[in-house]
């Protein structure tokens, strides 16, 4: 079965001509819809995520000033929207929508949100237009609940999971695995676990082997009991803040890999949808339909 976080409130307004494409979370939907991959039933709507489980990974402090929106002016601008209650809501939301998904896959094998993939949240601060961060937080609550114990992240964004890595440096029970553009934003990185940082304009046939080298080592040596997917599509040869300039069949090994790998071993496996900024919004909608269909042709949803 397949299932997958979706509520209207994951679509927030922002300025005309806003860099962040937010009317991807009101299309992908409607695309899955239109290409047959999803219907009605396979969406569900998550709920506002607590005070406490917003703390599970982040500092209490921070999440306070973020419910009564006091958060310095400094921080909203290392964000990149104007703080609001909807704003913080729609945060919320999509914290619940990875942790329900994340419980999906725990039956079905694969689960999705439409949104989230906010790896530039870190511990005690927001960044890069994320202010909580939603695979991390699920982490958590898998581990404080006992649905699993050694937790992948596998974050394939053309930028760098600073946020996530942040959380969980020198963590044991949770693997930060980031593949990322090395010269791309965030200029200062954090460490992950397994850190890949890739040139510019990086070969597809280069990009591919590294991947599946770094995956096959992670899964043999840290022998993960869940994974969590951010599958950024800003790694596209379409997308303005890329510089991997890699092609749309790359873009559909690279899942294949991922979740073949999770499928092989028989690991559940969470996914996020993480970035985009290809100019054409057509660009963006279809790369992350795609991966949606490569899921549901390896578990044959």
């Amino acid at each position: 079965m397949l299932k997958i976080a979706f509520r209207q409130e994951f679509v927030h307004p922002v300025k005309e001509g806003h860099r962040f494409p937010m009317l991807k979370y009101e299309l992908i939907p409607l695309q899955l819809k239109h290409e047959g991959l999803a219907d009605e039933s396979s969406f569900f709507s998550p709920e506002l995520a607590s005070f406490e489980t917003c703390c599970l990974v982040h500092d209490p402090m921070y999440v306070k000033q973020l419910f009564e929106l006091t958060l310095d002016s400094k921080m909203v601008r290392r964000i990149g929207f104007p703080l609001s209650q909807s704003l913080v809501d729609r945060e919320r939301y999509i914290l619940d929508g990875t942790i329900q998904s994340a419980k999906y896959a725990l039956q079905y094998g694969v689960a999705f949100t439409i949104a989230g993939g906010t790896h530039h949240a870190g511990y005690d601060f927001g960044e890069g237009f994320c202010l909580l961060n939603d695979q991390a937080t699920a982490a958590g609550y898998l581990l404080k609940y006992k649905y699993a114990s050694r937790i992948l992240i596998i974050d394939l964004d053309v930028h760098q999971g600073n946020g996530t890595a942040h959380i969980f440096e020198g963590h044991n029970q949770v693997f930060t695995f980031s593949m990322h553009g090395e010269k791309n934003y965030p200029f200062v990185k954090q460490r992950s676990h397994l850190d890949i940082g890739l040139a510019d304009y990086i070969t597809d046939m280069e990009y591919l082997t590294l991947l599946e080298e770094s995956l096959v080592n992670v899964f043999r040596e840290f022998e993960p009991d869940f994974v969590f997917y951010q599958a950024g599509v800003d790694i596209l040869e379409t997308d303005k803040l890329g510089k991997l300039n890699l092609s749309s069949s790359t873009c559909h090994r690279r899942d294949e890999l991922v979740f073949q790998m999770c499928h092989k071993h028989n690991i559940p496996v969470q996914v996020s949808m993480g970035g985009g900024y290809s100019p054409e919004i057509k660009d963006i909608v279809n790369a992350h339909c795609q991966t949606f269909r490569i899921a549901i042709d390896i578990y044959n949803l």
